[in-house]
């Protein structure tokens, strides 16, 4: 058995005493990284609590539940950072990346400490789909989020309509991975698909902003 406030506490503490010799967008990132590892361990806590709330099945969790608690808990720090802040267009989508990562880093580190003897297929599952998946759908909000702004759209409508592509994502993957055979297949290289799709946009607007 593990447990996951462990894990965090050796994988913050480091990169938390690393900020005393770093600043800049170094410094913002490992914050933010920090963060979607908090913001893993906070989304695991609100569903296992709905999951016994309404008694769903594991599958059903994984398909409708979970897209939405985690997809929404890696919003919140984006849109606290919006109001307290106004980042710039490439700073909010380089911490939107850094949250997906540091959320898919501590999600990958808990599953593979849990999963006791692994195979080699197991851990390129979970590095190449799972955890690009959460950096995928973060990003992929995050680019909702700067278009809207830059269309003079920013409304709860274009937001919701943002958080609801990353979740239908989210959710697609879950759905896909869970049957076997070749839809399970399509599903792993998804993320990887998607990463490469949106690689363009996120390249282009960091360019424009430098």
């Amino acid at each position: 058995m593990i447990y996951a406030e462990n894990i965090l506490l050796c994988i913050a503490a480091p990169l938390l005493l690393s900020l005393l010799f770093v600043q800049g967008q170094v410094r913002q990132y490992v914050l933010a990284f920090a963060a979607g590892m908090v913001a893993c361990l906070l989304a695991a806590y609100v569903t296992g609590f709905l999951q016994l709330l309404i008694a769903w099945e594991v599958t059903d969790v994984r398909v409708f539940l979970s897209p939405v608690v985690e997809e929404l808990i890696k919003l919140l720090p984006l849109l606290i950072l919006m109001l307290l802040t106004e980042p710039k267009d490439n700073t909010l989508l380089l911490l939107a990346v850094a949250l997906g990562t540091g959320f898919a880093t501590f999600e990958n580190c808990c599953s593979l400490l849990s999963s006791g003897e692994i195979g080699l297929s197991f851990v390129l599952i979970r590095g190449l789909a799972v955890g690009v998946m959460h950096i995928v759908s973060v990003a992929a909000l995050s680019l909702g989020i700067v278009a809207a702004r830059r269309l003079q759209a920013m409304s709860l409508p274009a937001l919701v309509g943002a958080f609801s592509l990353s979740v239908v994502f989210h959710g697609l993957y879950n759905l896909l991975v869970s049957v076997p055979g070749v839809p399970s297949y399509v599903g792993f290289c998804l993320p990887v698909l998607a990463a490469v799709g949106i690689y363009h946009p996120l390249r282009r607007l960091h360019t424009q902003q430098e």
